[in-house]
């Protein structure tokens, strides 16, 4: 199955590219990048593949049956839905899109093609997020009420000035790039809930002005002294749903130097709390006495797990977690969140 790589930064470099190296069904065709020296740079360090820069000419090929989308945020709906038009199925990396509007866009032509376009939320492919959902599903915890996702690191403003603080480009600042994440692990381990009512306020506080921002390292760097900060490093707030709700703090920077990168499961028989990308612990009672859980389980690398998922529902037809068509519940309940820090009210969905 002939595959092009649209975007050959870090997310196509360490995860997608491997992934569908290490999968015996799929074959990459094309490295597109509008940076040539990035698209050449992956055919010499893999040993095969073409570079382009135009993703148009990935799109005209007929031999290429499925794309993934690992460009800025910005790009992501133009790009897939051009691809879907063209007759390739698509995996956008997360976000879907930088705005709603064009998450719904996506979505529209997905229906209207009938290719499959599922977004990037790996965790969906997590054993462990999977292992969690099935204790859930099974009542241990009994009824989920609340659910509290905290998302929070000191000063880790990701490439400061550049394009992943550029609200054009990136659609917005730690919600859309790490609370997507913890949003979706959220909304999957609970059955993908319809939000009610949204209430937020995102805080712009530490990045500006960038040549006075302390920090220790920077991921995506270094700084662009002259760029432009126009997102969010921190955000906390409320989601109302049909299923519990959802309260949550997120920062990329922060003045308290103790990262938490966690969601706790709160139930009425039990409670889990989840360690981003690792382990879980189960909180409850038994036979008059408190107990807490821990458990060991094999965990193969999500990453791996998607793209094998991505191959096999082409073949299949098989409907993903990761279609569009859920993604675009946890797309809604975000812009709600941005819209409500936006004018200070409770939004209404």
């Amino acid at each position: 199955m002939k595959i092009g790589i649209i975007g050959c930064g870090t997310i196509a470099n360490n995860a997608h590219i491997p992934s569908y190296i290490n999968n015996e069904k799929a074959e990459i065709k094309y490295f597109c990048d509008i940076l040539p020296e990035r698209a050449e740079a992956a055919v010499k360090k893999y040993g095969f593949g073409i570079a382009v820069t135009d993703y148009k000419e990935v799109l005209a090929d007929p031999e290429v049956v499925a794309v993934s989308v690992c460009t800025p945020n910005k790009m992501h709906s133009e790009i897939t839905i051009a691809a879907l038009q063209a007759g390739k199925h698509v995996l956008c990396e997360k976000p879907a899109a930088h705005k709603y509007e064009e998450a719904l866009a996506m979505q529209k032509a997905q229906h209207e093609t009938g290719k499959i376009l599922n977004i990037g939320v790996c965790n969906r492919f997590n054993a462990g997020v999977n292992k969690l959902k099935e204790l859930i599903y099974q009542g241990e915890l009994g009824e989920v009420y609340q659910v509290y996702a905290s998302f929070r690191s000191h000063r880790n403003i990701p490439g400061l000035g550049g394009a992943f603080t550029t609200k054009e480009i990136a659609g917005g600042g730690v919600m859309i790039d790490w609370g997507v994440h913890f949003f979706d692990i959220v909304m999957y381990a609970c059955g993908d809930p319809n939000p009610l009512t949204a209430t937020g306020e995102a805080f712009s506080k530490l990045g500006s002005p960038i040549e006075d921002y302390v920090y220790t390292t920077m991921w995506a760097g270094p700084p662009v002294k002259d760029g432009i900060y126009d997102v969010e490093e921190g955000i906390t707030g409320m989601v109302r749903t049909d299923g519990p709700v959802i309260t949550f703090n997120g920062a990329w920077a922060q003045n308290i130097d103790v990262p938490e990168m966690y969601i706790d499961f709160i139930g009425t028989k039990g409670g889990i709390r989840l360690q981003y990308g690792s382990d879980f612990t189960l909180y409850s009672t038994k036979n008059g006495m408190l107990t807490t859980t821990t458990y060991k389980f094999n965990a193969p690398d999500m990453y791996q797990n998607e793209i094998n998922c991505f191959i096999d529902c082409i073949e299949s037809g098989e409907k993903l977690p990761s279609h569009i068509d859920t993604n675009i519940i946890t797309a809604k309940m975000m812009d709600a969140i941005y819209r409500s820090a936006e004018e200070h009210r409770e939004v209404i969905l």
